[in-house]
């Protein structure tokens, strides 16, 4: 008996490639390793309806149990991969077993990126980057606690949202001198920092955090003026980084994650990667680029299926995501760094408009407020520019 396709990793990545390699006809088996009790489950609800109560835990769940049977995939939760060798093609798990596989994916996806300063280990100081996590949070967050939110990107701006809808004193703290600055122009900056604080945030730009007050449990975050800003909870939302430590101890090449070609192979043979933690190659971005989206995590899946199938393709997606706050559908179309200049087409008083950022002449992305008909035709046309050369 030939050895499985083992997937390390058991997200939306996992559940697409799965889904994938039936589509793309392949009849060996395959083993998904995950480290938590659950099947694949989505993600971005975790921030907004799961956060909020508005949606329940099994509809999270990409698949039904009843999908990976049919598929010829076993799903092992709870299980730890420890050690990946390419010469031997053989996985060692943290229980000391062995499992051999025949190719191999790596989706091992991103991890919260870790608060650095002092009293961030402190009981009540949070992140959210699981179903656990949410459980956790939840359970702390009772009408009337103050939360610190320590970060004003998107993570942290969704869960002041749903925090204030469940009753919290909200505060949010970014070092930036603007909310949602690496992603977003000021336009859309300004009208974030309004719409949060119409409904009652408090909203601190430009301001550093020196440490976590508190001995046995949080009792606030103390800013880098001096002020201390009482917590009965922290959440902090700085950032994600790759879950990458496999690859480097296996020796495959690593750029800002995992390194891949344009059909997900990495350095090692048979071996594949997909999702947050790989870095691919976009000819229309013109570099490597690393995407934390539900997007990349399909659509990268899906061309690794291929790959592993024998009928690969090369690629370059459109980036897209997109972020729910309040009443408020934030949806981004392509990757904005790189503009020198934006136009803005709507009524922002009203909450509808779109903003276009542009180098020069060329279009490189589209944020739209509350107006999916700008989103969908931004898709349409991040597709027609020329490519841009990608270096090395």
């Amino acid at each position: 008996m030939s050895a499985p396709l083992v997937i390390v990793g058991a997200g939306q990545a996992a559940a697409q490639a799965v889904t994938s390699l039936k589509a793309e006809g392949y009849a060996g088996d395959i083993v998904v390793l995950g480290d938590e009790p659950y099947l694949p489950y989505q993600r971005p609800p975790l921030s907004k309806a799961y956060l909020g109560d508005e949606m329940t835990e099994d509809r999270l769940e990409l698949k039904a149990p009843k999908f990976y049977a049919d598929a010829g995939a076993q799903v092992r939760t709870g299980v730890r991969v420890a050690r990946i060798h390419p010469a031997e093609k053989r996985v060692d798990l943290a229980d000391g077993s062995h499992l051999a596989y025949g190719a191999l994916l790596i989706a091992t996806g991103t991890r919260a990126r870790a608060l650095p300063v002092p009293g961030a280990d402190l009981p009540g100081v949070f992140s959210i980057r699981s179903i656990d996590d949410v459980k956790h949070f939840r359970a702390a967050a009772l009408p009337g606690a103050r939360l610190v939110i320590i970060g004003g990107g998107y993570i942290g701006l969704e869960v002041a949202a749903k925090a204030r809808k469940l009753g919290l004193d909200v505060s949010v703290v970014e070092g930036q001198e603007r909310l949602l600055a690496r992603v977003a122009c000021a336009t859309i900056s300004d009208f974030a920092r309004d719409l949060h604080v119409g409904h009652g945030v408090a909203v601190l730009t430009g301001m550093g955090v020196t440490r976590i007050t508190g001995t046995d449990r949080v009792t606030g975050v103390e800013l880098a003026d001096g002020r201390i800003l009482p917590a009965d909870l922290v959440l902090s939302a700085v950032g994600a980084v790759p879950n990458a430590e496999l690859a480097t101890e296996a020796g495959i090449a690593l750029e800002n994650g995992i390194r891949v070609d344009a059909a997900t192979r990495t350095s090692a043979p048979d071996i594949y990667a997909a999702g947050d933690v790989a870095s691919f190659p976009s000819t229309l971005y013109g570099r490597r680029v690393r995407l934390e989206s539900v997007q990349n995590a399909i659509d990268q899946a899906k061309s690794a299926a291929k790959t592993i199938t024998g009928s690969a393709v090369a690629y370059d997606p459109v980036p897209w995501f997109w972020s729910d706050q309040y009443d408020v559908k934030l949806q981004i179309a392509g990757l904005l760094d790189g503009f020198d200049r934006t136009e803005c087409e709507g009524d922002i008083a009203a909450g509808r408009f779109c903003v276009r950022y542009f180098a020069g002449d060329r279009l490189l992305a589209v944020c739209s407020v509350n107006d999916p008909k700008s989103h969908m035709l931004a898709r349409k046309a991040l597709v027609a520019p020329p490519p841009l050369p990608v270096p090395g």
